[in-house]
């Protein structure tokens, strides 16, 4: 996409590469390994095992592990299509991007709109499940019993300090975090698979009557679902990528094939741990919750438990930090087309991250921790969970979006694809995401404990937004042609007016 450069004063200095220029991200940093613990992280792998798997077992029963597997075919199909676009729309904007060269730059607003706040409130509620775990944590291990807003707030601390620095930094910091809390759960599942459990294994958690027939297969893909939220970041790290036509795309089968394969080991050790009635005994019972550490404790010794503690703590860190990214870099893109005020598209002058928005997001962070604070707001039940299903409909409602999108860009012009990855797989991929979508919306009690009226409060910011930002961008086409034109183009390809 041509860029408008800000001018700046000539004090004969040598020129700056046009990927390192003022206005821009850092082109050519990140490899494939960097934007997959981006990924990976935001889906949290030791939250989502230790407290997505018991849920979803307690509600929908044993065939957790085999939704987890179907959701990640769904998006596999997806993301065939999804990373044959990313060739041609390279812009840090992702489903903006998508959606505008799909479907039209009204339906690229809405969905950008809809996106952005998708990826506010889902970092706001992982601030609540953060602070609740971090005051246990610290409360049980050292004797220091804080107030929950206060560890929130020194994470945001961390979290605005590595966002506003280098991207790779926060990449390195991922990945460290990221192995120990993966690490923890293999060496779990490997010590299951050890000793065995007190039942014969059993592949009922894969078969068909588990998985879709269950009384509460809603349940099953809500959370299955939502266990691969931020996969799509691949696409916002285009811009920052070194070689991104090749790169996103890896990124992206690596990303959602590891998490695909890891959760449902993982969920599948859980039930191989206690057995297929022992499981649903536990998870049926008021200590749900504690299934892992309860697993880690029998299988590895206590000190599994004390370690387990302290790395739900970082990867709640870790999946902030993924999460604050998105959100900002969203905001810049949105910025640098002349959707957002002007100032949150600056980066700094060294480091080139977005650093305006960056600490931007941290404000509003902070700000929803201390409206929390002062309400006395539970940080699970109200702040964390609240937030957390907005954001999940939000992300999959846009996710649903950007699929219908490559099936509309390719429509007319395969641009030298084979018919399955740009028709075939794309089709199947849209299909199983908006009926992931309406499973959440028609089931959204399951995620809130909320009534009808208080739920459609939660899911209504992201259709009014979807809408509004359509008829945004009808105005923007009437009242100024010129600013229309430019909206959402690549350097890579530019496309007839739609």
């Amino acid at each position: 996409m041509t860029q408008q450069i800000p001018e700046t004063i000539d004090t004969g200095s040598p020129p700056v590469p046009e990927r390192d220029a003022p206005g821009r991200l850092a082109g050519g940093r990140l490899r494939v390994w960097d934007i997959v613990f981006f990924v990976v992280s935001a889906a949290a792998p030791l939250t989502v095992v230790a407290s997505a798997a018991p849920t979803a077992m307690r509600l929908g029963g044993v065939g957790a592990a085999g939704a987890l597997l179907v959701c990640g075919v769904i998006l596999i199909f997806f993301a065939i299509g999804f990373t044959a676009m990313s060739r041609h729309v390279r812009n840090t904007g992702a489903f903006y991007a998508y959606a505008a060269r799909g479907l039209g730059k009204p339906a690229g607003i809405g969905t950008a709109l809809a996106a952005l706040f998708a990826y506010i409130v889902l970092s706001v509620s992982f601030y609540g499940f953060l602070g609740f775990f971090a005051q246990l944590t610290m409360a049980d291990l050292f004797g220091l019993d804080l107030p929950w807003p206060v560890w929130s707030l020194v994470a945001a601390a961390c979290v605005a300090f590595l966002g506003y620095r280098k991207v790779d930094v926060g990449a390195k910091v991922l990945a460290v975090l990221l192995t120990a809390e993966v690490g923890i759960l293999l060496v779990l599942s490997i010590a299951v698979l050890a000793n065995g459990g007190p039942e014969p294994w059993s592949a009922a958690p894969f078969s068909p009557e588990a998985v879709f027939l269950a009384p509460g297969v809603a349940a099953l893909f809500v959370m299955g679902f939502g266990a691969y939220m931020g996969f799509e970041g691949t696409a916002i790290y285009a811009e920052e990528a070194k070689n991104p036509s090749r790169t996103v795309p890896i990124a992206t089968y690596i990303a959602i094939g590891f998490l695909a394969v890891f959760y449902a080991f993982t969920f599948w050790m859980i039930t191989v741990a206690f057995g297929i009635e022992g499981v649903i005994g536990l998870v049926s019972s008021d200590d749900f919750e504690s299934t892992v550490f309860i697993a880690g404790d029998q299988y590895l010794g206590a000190w599994a438990g004390t370690v387990l503690q302290v790395l739900i703590v970082t990867s709640f860190l870790a999946c902030l930090l993924a999460f604050h990214n998105a959100s900002s870099r969203y905001a810049y893109s949105l910025s640098r087309e002349g959707l957002l005020p002007k100032p949150l598209a600056r980066t700094h002058p060294t480091s080139r991250a977005p650093h305006v928005a960056s600490t931007t997001i941290a404000v509003i962070a902070v700000l929803a921790i201390l409206i929390g604070w002062a309400t006395g707001a539970d940080p699970i039940l109200q702040l964390g969970i609240w937030s957390y299903g907005a954001g999940v409909a939000g992300l999959v409602f846009a996710q649903a979006v950007a699929a219908v999108s490559v099936i509309g860009f390719f429509a007319r012009d395969r641009r030298g694809y084979g018919r399955f990855r740009v028709v075939v797989a794309p089709v199947i991929g849209a299909a199983g995401l908006i009926g992931g979508f309406l499973l959440i919306v028609l089931n959204f009690e399951y995620v809130t404990g909320l009534d009808a009226a208080a739920n459609a409060l939660l899911i209504l910011p992201t259709p009014v937004l979807f809408a509004a930002g359509i008829v945004w961008g009808l105005v923007i086409r009437r009242r100024n042609p010129a600013q229309y034109a430019a909206l959402a183009e690549s350097k890579a390809e530019t496309t007839p007016e739609r």
